[in-house]
């Protein structure tokens, strides 16, 4: 039972030591995260309609 204690305290030191990002910082990491999900899916599309163009020609 002390070390179902000693661990609940470390839990709770643990939990008071955590620091939360603000606003600002989430909503930025998401308009970056947005712009790079696009990005990737405008690259992906490109490049598949390129392959597809290509086999089109192929076969």
């Amino acid at each position: 039972m002390k070390k179902v204690l000693e661990y609940i305290k470390s839990v709770r030191a643990e939990w008071f030591k955590i620091v939360w990002p603000s606003r600002d910082t989430v909503v930025n990491s998401t308009v970056k995260i947005l712009i790079f999900s696009g990005l990737a899916a405008l690259f992906f599309f490109v490049v598949d309609s390129i392959l597809n163009a290509l086999m089109n020609l192929i076969f």
